[in-house]
């Protein structure tokens, strides 16, 4: 027998095991790489230059699995935009660049848009 909340239980799940955990996992290898490209030094240290390239590279996969079901052009901006906060959070914390209140203005702006895109949006698959 099925109870009440299991159903709201297994979509909660979902969210960590379907494309959108896939997304989530493609924007962190793409703020490891692009933290570790800063400190590769334009490619001149070896050890950063290939994280860079593993963690780009593993981003890309994970990106294209979201494509299965995400359409192109809300994955882009969501891989984008919150690729874009949390790269501006980890210059912020790990390399000490300090932000502004323009730039949380616009940071919050960035997560506005992509809630709204993903709550109204009637161009994503349900």
């Amino acid at each position: 027998m099925v109870r009440p909340n299991q159903a709201s239980r297994s979509e909660a799940w979902g969210f960590f095991t379907g494309d959108y955990f896939y997304l989530g996992l493609s924007i962190v290898f793409e703020a490891i790489g692009t933290s570790a490209l800063k400190e590769s030094d334009a490619f001149t240290r070896l050890i950063p230059s290939l994280i860079t390239i593993v963690a780009y590279a593993v981003s890309f996969f994970f990106f294209s699995l979201t494509l299965r079901t995400i359409p192109l052009g809300i994955s882009y901006a969501i891989w984008a935009g919150l690729g874009i906060v949390l790269i501006a959070l980890v210059g912020w914390l790990w390399f000490k660049q300090p932000l502004d209140a323009p730039a949380l203005i616009g940071l919050a702006l960035i997560v506005a848009g992509v809630v709204v895109a993903n709550a109204f949006s009637k161009s994503i698959a349900q």
